[in-house]
């Protein structure tokens, strides 16, 4: 029997626990579900009785976070969702070719509708998410809960309704609702890290100290990189309070840190000007720096060939042993001054070092821009005003520049005013890469009161990507490396219900009598191309990949990717075994057709023989 697409997210809480049994065999067992069914289970007992180097009894003391909802947060992370990513061409740019995604919906549905397509493949994420003022949030997961029910939860009031603490922002509610909504969306974003990956997460001073424990649990606490400072504004406000607040946190974690190495940033003019080459030495321009050093045993005297005697400064040492400066000598790679009498000093050649230098944690406005700077920026893209508190472009080129390779997949699940597609767009233009981004963004309504409703913008995610069109307009309006493949375009996918009609169900919820049921439910609204982006979806075929359209036999056939064809689907009705041959003609990877596509129950099983017979690498389902 054809195997059907199973439509919806990996069950997450599955593969934990498979991956769990692979190192401890004895600790996963057969536990009865809510159906009857039996499903993998873990034993904790005797896991952590695995884990522990005594006998465990009861609740340890131990190091770490927790929060009123964190358990929540988890199950909802893990848990499976029928959901579906939907193509929009009419607010795309150059849907057919570009390389790029922008997702409408809420991040945490995106994140794991991404799982299996993006598992372990994107390079670098960068993420401004929402920080917390104390105030309710957009994002609100199934793990959410009203004041009250926390109250009450967490010993704040009594069964009666008494108030038990006072109620000020700086409560747990506050804090927990903001952990619960970031943990959940960390533990998936990890996942779509690659190996030698990285994540950089702005935060302000108000949860920094919880983000960081936080994202230790997630990534590791050895693989945490640096707290980057970046001093967003260059006027201090003399109507603060205590501080005038001029500084946001950058934290920055690798998925493997020893695994990976960061670029080295390039030098600047003012750098480059210590360089010269005063006497045309073919190594080319070099500065000079001192023989001696701080520390060391050498303090003898040393003799050049030009007669010259030289010995360190009281209380330094020699740099370089007699062999090493004899052969600097005799490579004129010493200094003796323009006259050829002044004290020696090394050539430091350009070419001997390396490429580039090492990144600092306080990243000042003048390298890397401000607040101010950011709003201006929209402003020359006409849509100033619109956005609170946005980053500058050059604040994410400095991240991409550190992080990203030509060619690397970017991810910004919080893409607010999509700064992130802005700075790899000029990036790309500036070096000749072709790094590719996925943002994602809430379709937030706008305030009615607010400068973007009155622009005639009714969502934040509207805002978004009407900033990469003129973003991208603009770029290619200026000087472009002649490398660059220059791809301003962007694929818009929204998220909605499942193509399936009432399809709302997890792996194993559907009885074998119920098949018959669902086998012709596609909803009436969807068109072909849903099918396929929800196939490709389930199968974690490139989202980005060309797609082509061809009609054979009087039938729609799509294409993806170039010949060995990642994908090719049907899903027209009528189709017959000769439409089945020809298709297998091309040997794709992968094949699909509707599964009450058939012209008869005779066809449909033969198609798996004439695949096997015609091009036996083919992976063959059907919906």
């Amino acid at each position: 029997m054809m195997e059907k697409m199973k439509m919806h997210s990996p069950n997450l809480t599955q593969e934990n626990i498979a991956r769990i049994r692979e190192m401890f065999p004895a600790c996963v067992t057969e536990a009865q579900g809510e159906d009857g069914k039996l499903r993998l289970a873990v034993d904790f007992d005797q896991l952590r009785q695995e884990l522990s180097e005594s006998i465990m009894e009861g609740p340890q003391e131990r190091y770490h976070l927790n929060w009123p909802g964190k358990r929540e947060a988890l199950l909802t992370a893990n848990a499976p969702i029928a959901k579906t990513l939907r193509p929009c061409r009419e607010e795309s740019v150059d849907f057919d070719t570009t390389k790029n995604l922008f997702i409408e919906g809420d991040n945490l549905e995106a994140l794991k509708l991404l799982q299996e397509t993006y598992l372990g493949k994107v390079k670098m994420i960068y993420i401004d998410p929402p920080y917390n003022t104390g105030n309710d949030f957009i994002y609100e997961d199934d793990f959410a809960e009203n004041a009250e029910e926390f109250l009450k939860r967490s010993n704040q009031k009594d069964e009666e309704g008494n108030r038990l603490v006072t109620n000020s922002e700086s409560n747990g509610r506050f804090h927990s609702d903001w952990l619960s909504m970031i943990y959940a969306r960390l533990k998936l974003a990890r996942n779509l890290l690659a190996d030698d990956g990285v994540i950089f997460i702005s935060i302000d001073d108000g949860e920094v100290g919880n983000l960081r424990k936080l994202a230790d649990q997630i990534f590791g606490e050895t693989n945490f990189i640096a707290n980057l400072i970046w001093q967003k504004k260059y006027t201090r406000a003399n109507d603060a309070k205590w501080f005038s607040d001029n500084h946001d946190h950058i934290l920055c974690y690798g998925k493997d840190k020893q695994g990976m190495t960061l670029n080295m940033l390039p030098r600047n003019e003012d750098q480059l000007a210590a360089y010269s080459n005063p006497d045309n030495h073919p190594k080319g321009i070099w500065k000079a720096t001192p023989l001696h050093a701080k520390s060391g045993t050498n303090t003898s005297e040393y003799t050049f060939n030009n007669g010259i005697t030289w010995k360190p400064p009281i209380g330094t040492y020699r740099r370089f042993n007699d062999e090493s400066m004899k052969r600097m000598d005799e490579n004129n790679e010493i200094w003796f001054g323009a006259d050829g009498t002044q004290t020696p000093s090394r050539k430091s050649f350009l070419c001997d070092v390396k490429e580039g230098v090492t990144p600092v944690t306080l990243w000042p406005y003048d390298e890397v821009g401000h607040n101010h700077e950011a709003n201006n920026e929209l402003k020359t893209l006409g849509i100033g005003g619109l956005f609170n508190n946005p980053k500058p472009t050059r604040l994410l080129k400095r991240a991409l520049i550190l992080a990203t390779n030509p060619g690397d997949l970017v991810l910004d699940f919080f893409a607010g005013s999509s700064t992130t597609a802005d700075a790899v767009m000029q990036l790309n233009a500036e070096d000749g890469g072709n790094r590719k981004f996925i943002m994602v963004q809430l379709p937030e309504p706008c305030d009615e009161k607010s400068e973007a409703f009155k622009a005639g913008y009714k969502t934040i995610a509207e805002i978004s990507k009407e900033r990469i069109r003129r973003a991208g307009k603009k770029i290619l309006e200026g000087e472009c490396h002649e490398g660059w493949n220059k791809d301003i375009g962007f694929r818009v996918l929204k998220i909605d219900s499942s193509n399936m009609a009432d399809v709302y169900y997890t792996p194993d919820a559907i009885e074998q009598g119920q098949l018959k049921i669902f086998t012709d439910n596609i909803k009436s609204d969807r068109k072909p191309e849903d099918l396929l982006f929800q196939v490709l979806q389930d199968w974690g075929v490139d989202l980005s990949l060309p797609i082509r359209k061809e009609t054979i036999q009087g039938k729609t056939i799509f294409f993806v990717n170039q010949p060995p064809y990642d994908l090719v689907a049907c899903f027209d009705t009528g189709v017959n075994e000769n439409l089945v041959k020809e298709l297998a003609r091309f040997e794709p990877l992968r094949v699909v057709f509707r599964d009450t596509g058939f012209v008869s129950d005779a066809v449909k099983i033969n198609v798996e023989q004439i695949f096997k017979q015609m091009s036996p690498g083919t992976e063959v389902k059907s919906i």
